[in-house]
């Protein structure tokens, strides 16, 4: 606890004294008609500065007592707590919106952290100024605009609920600075970098030190084919899809998979959606066939081998980017996410509508225009450039290629009309 080391009385009602945390002398008085002694640093170290500021800061507090607009101020995490507590609430019931978990968190993580037992009057233009500079060092980078929109709209809310209930008054607000970084691009995968990444998984699961290992390392190849070809995010979207959540329809040999998304970072607010996959996920649904037999529709899509859950993908992932010398990228370090972005990249790349991506992907078309914009201008490279290169013809099929097509076709007829029926029958593929 703070010493007091030095007092200067001033008159009666007032004096100033120096603390032994501080160079700075506070003022210490107690108002006409008023029951409790306030204390409120002077911001000065001069002892005359701060004799003369101290008469101010009393005066100014006797005028506004007088004119009944002096309130009694609470430490900012006592009023950060009820602002927390009521948009839990809203979150709870139904009715909040889905910036609410946004705002809680810049509270923890920021707000609480650097003002803690400060006095909510006591944030002020240079207090604010102070937090920006340390918010800056914690985050290792200058935050983006969207990010210090919703900083001030928390903080914001923390005022506004300290004006409700009388603790200051609407002129003490400081102003708030949105102005930051862009929006940056997102880090995503060529088609030669992903089959690259793909074939160390592959690799690492054939040289593996356990078990275990290996099944993790089998598990987080399909989970890549699955992400990069639907688009779903790595996370909470993709580790809580169950076999009931893929759905089949065929003709013939040819058959659309279709994935219903029903937890993840959107859903609470826009409802489950559903996913269409591209053919390439054929192969990573028939190998988790395989290993999963006794499947049922509840279960768990991504497990291992044994039917346990893993936590371990993202590690298992960060060293396939690390050993293919690929974990870093122009646009900054590649994750598991980056699965996700690369599928937005090449569907753009394909000529696919921002629309279209953005409610495939659970997403807004402002989202996309904001961290995919570079990829507009390859879209239209030959309108652009003057230049359209000419496309290779398909060598003409030999007799015996046109058979394996037939065998193949006739392959996929039958499992396909398989997956279907047990779709039908047990609620799954």
């Amino acid at each position: 606890m703070a010493k007091q080391i030095a007092r200067h009385d001033i008159n009666d009602e007032l004096y100033i004294f120096k603390q032994d945390n501080s160079e700075r002398w506070y003022a210490r008085f107690i108002l006409i008609n008023h029951k409790k002694w306030l204390c409120k640093s002077t911001k000065k170290k001069d002892k005359d500065e701060a004799i003369a500021m101290a008469h101010r800061i009393f005066l100014d507090h006797q005028i506004r007592h007088e004119n009944n607009t002096l309130v009694q101020s609470k430490r900012f995490t006592d009023v950060a707590d009820r602002v927390i507590e009521k948009l839990e609430v809203e979150l709870e019931h139904g009715g909040g919106k889905r910036t609410y978990k946004d705002y809680i968190r810049a509270l923890e993580n920021y707000h609480i952290p650097y003002f803690s037992r400060t006095f909510i009057t006591s944030i002020d233009q240079e207090a604010i100024s102070k937090f920006v500079e340390w918010r800056k060092g914690r985050m290792n980078k200058p935050p983006a605009s969207s990010t210090l929109l919703t900083h001030n709209a928390a903080l914001n809310l923390v005022f506004k609920e300290a004006i409700e209930q009388k603790w200051m008054i609407a002129a003490q607000v400081p102003v708030l600075s949105s102005k930051g970084e862009a929006g940056t691009r997102r880090a995503a995968f060529s088609e030669e970098e992903y089959d690259a990444v793909l074939n160390e998984i592959y690799e690492s699961e054939q040289n593996a030190h356990s078990e275990k290992t290996r099944q993790i390392r089998e598990l987080l190849y399909d989970y890549c084919e699955i992400a990069v070809n639907t688009g779903i995010r790595p996370g909470t979207e993709m580790e809580n899809l169950t076999w009931k959540d893929i759905e089949i329809k065929t003709q013939g040999a040819k058959a659309q998979f279709f994935i219903h998304v029903t937890k993840g970072k959107t859903t609470k607010y826009t409802g489950a959606r559903k996913i269409v996959c591209k053919r390439d996920v054929i192969g990573a649904l028939t190998r988790l066939r395989e290993r999963f037999t006794l499947r049922t529709p509840n279960q768990k899509l991504f497990l291992l081998a044994n039917g346990e859950p893993t936590p371990q993908l993202g590690k298992a992932f960060e060293k396939a980017l690390q050993s293919s010398g690929l974990k870093d990228s122009p646009r900054g370090p590649r994750t598991l996410y980056s699965l996700r972005h690369t599928y937005i990249t090449w569907q753009l790349l394909a000529g696919t509508s921002m629309d279209v991506i953005a409610r495939q992907c659970g997403t807004s078309t402002a989202m996309i225009e904001q961290h995919y914009s570079h990829v507009k201008p390859e879209m239209f490279a030959d309108a652009l450039s003057g230049v359209t290169f000419d496309e290779e013809k398909p060598k003409p099929n030999t007799q015996s290629a046109i058979k394996r097509q037939k065998r193949t076709q006739a392959k996929y007829e039958k499992q396909f009309r398989e997956w279907e029926a047990e779709y039908k029958k047990r609620g799954c593929i």
